[in-house]
């Protein structure tokens, strides 16, 4: 007996049976009908294996007793135990048929439940269709509108660009007039400082007539003699070499085009960096840079022709030598440019400036803050005016169609942009000739911006200049009215030969 429960002891069929049971336990609401009854059968063969080595036990036991040894035992344990297996094996077959008829009538009870559920839903879903055909209908309502909404807006769409065209042409032609009109004040700014010059001329005219008569009053008593010593000598043939403004007019350029670059290149930058320090506004300082180069020009080439003017006047009076005028007079000019008065037209250059309406600054402060720039400006713009043919600086207006020829775009432009915000610096040209490329800054939408603007700035009025120097049209004719009291007819001062 003890060897049959060792054995049963290191089978470890128990264990088994426990594990078993265990895993099942884990696994039953996954495996299969099939599964679940496998693994009960498996555990009932492992229990009928357990309970046939127990019987066998209990019979060896009951034999090592005797006749008589443990039948109280089995009297009071196995076999009550015995007669209630089966009888709750009876009890167990007439509630399983209990619970079968239970079941059934569940299944029917949830078929008629089902299938009233399945009505109901078949209702839904044919008012769900009925409603998808409303939603199909309104969404072919809502194309075709869509259709017309498209057709109207197209027809509008050409309607705006028929509208933007006229709008172009009317742009185009408000340009046109603005610029005839600008002209026209140009000239009559040209018109009155030829008034002026008119006047200077008439001066001189009536200083030369008294000078005139001095001399025909010193001369109205010559001697018998003298007059048949005269005899009327040919004039002397001029010759064609040339002067000295045509043997220097190539290294003269080549010097003037040097310097213009220059000044682009550092009294430009000196004076924008001046400026910064006033006007935050990079922009404002760079019109205002570009204006006084225009204004430069400008009144450098209008004193550059009055000189001009007052030299061929004061020549053309006692000259007669082998040379033509013109050339004595470019001769001159380019002997004596020290006497080009610089300071009135660095004062006429700021006084244009003031009434500019695209240009503004502080109050506080004055233009003359760049009348070294000016100056140099002026000087290199009279001595251009001496070559031939003379240089100039390229007209610019903003809102023109940028140039590659004749600027390159500032590191700030747009350079997707077609037309000119404002410019930086102006090119130089000789004739239809692009010499040094200017610098411009090319952006969208920035000139209607930059009009807007240009109405609402105030100016401040520069006091720097408001006394007008003597012109040297003044100090010419002052010059020749001193001349008319002495007996020489050319006296310092005056253009010399």
């Amino acid at each position: 007996m003890a060897d049959s429960l060792r054995r049963l002891i290191n089978n470890e069929t128990c264990r088994i049976l426990q594990e078993k049971l265990e895993n099942w336990y884990k696994d039953y609401h996954i495996n299969s009908c099939d599964q679940n009854l496998t693994r009960c059968c498996e555990i009932m063969e492992l229990n009928s294996m357990i309970q046939g080595q127990l019987f066998t036990i209990l019979n060896k036991t009951s034999q090592e007793g005797g006749h008589y040894a443990g039948v109280d035992t089995i009297k009071s344990r196995l076999l009550p135990w015995l007669g209630t297996c089966f009888s709750s094996h009876t009890c167990g077959s007439s509630s399983h048929l209990q619970e079968s008829r239970e079941k059934d009538r569940w299944m029917k009870e949830l078929a008629c439940t089902r299938d009233q559920e399945i009505h109901q839903l078949e209702k839904e879903l044919n008012s769900t269709r009925l409603q998808l055909s409303f939603v199909q209908q309104d969404l072919a309502e809502a194309q075709v509108a869509l259709e017309d909404t498209k057709a109207k807006s197209a027809t509008t769409l050409l309607a705006a660009e028929d509208e933007i065209v006229q709008l172009k042409a009317e742009l185009k032609a408000s340009r046109v007039k603005e610029e005839c009109a600008l002209k026209n004040l140009d000239r009559m700014s040209d018109y009155e400082q030829q008034l002026q010059t008119l006047k200077d001329e008439i001066a001189i005219l009536g200083a030369q007539k008294s000078l005139l008569q001095n001399r025909l009053a010193l001369s109205r008593s010559p001697s018998p003699r003298s007059i048949r010593s005269r005899s009327p000598s040919p004039l002397p043939k001029r010759s064609s070499s040339p002067g000295r403004a045509r043997l220097t007019n190539a290294s003269r350029h080549a010097r003037l085009v040097e310097r213009f670059s220059d000044i682009y290149a550092q009294e430009r930058l000196d004076a924008q960096s001046l400026l910064r320090s006033y006007v935050d506004d990079l922009e404002m300082v760079q019109r205002i840079i570009y204006t006084a180069v225009v204004e430069s020009f400008r009144a450098a080439k209008m004193a550059f022709r009055q000189f001009k003017m007052r030299v061929r006047k004061t020549l053309s009076l006692s000259y007669s030598g082998p040379e033509s005028l013109e050339d004595m007079v470019m001769d001159y000019i380019v002997r004596q440019e020290d006497l080009y008065d610089v300071q009135a037209s660095v004062c006429e250059v700021i006084r244009a400036m003031n009434i500019n309406p695209k240009i503004s600054f502080p109050p506080e402060t004055d233009f003359i803050m760049i009348s070294g720039l000016i100056r140099e400006l002026c000087r290199v713009a009279f001595s251009m005016q001496t070559l031939d043919p003379p240089l100039d600086i390229s007209f610019g207006t903003d809102g023109e169609l940028f140039s590659e020829y004749k600027y390159r775009r500032s590191y700030d432009s747009e350079f997707t942009a077609p037309l000119v915000a404002y410019h930086v610096w102006p090119a130089l040209m000789e004739e239809d000739t692009v010499l040094v490329k200017g610098e411009a800054v090319t952006r969208r939408g920035a000139v209607w911006s930059q009009r807007g603007r240009s109405r609402s700035r105030s100016r401040s009025r520069s006091r720097s200049c408001s006394l007008r120097p003597l012109s040297p049209s003044a100090g010419h004719s002052r010059h020749l009215r001193s001349r008319s009291r002495s007996s020489s007819p050319l006296r310092s001062g005056s253009p010399r030969i």
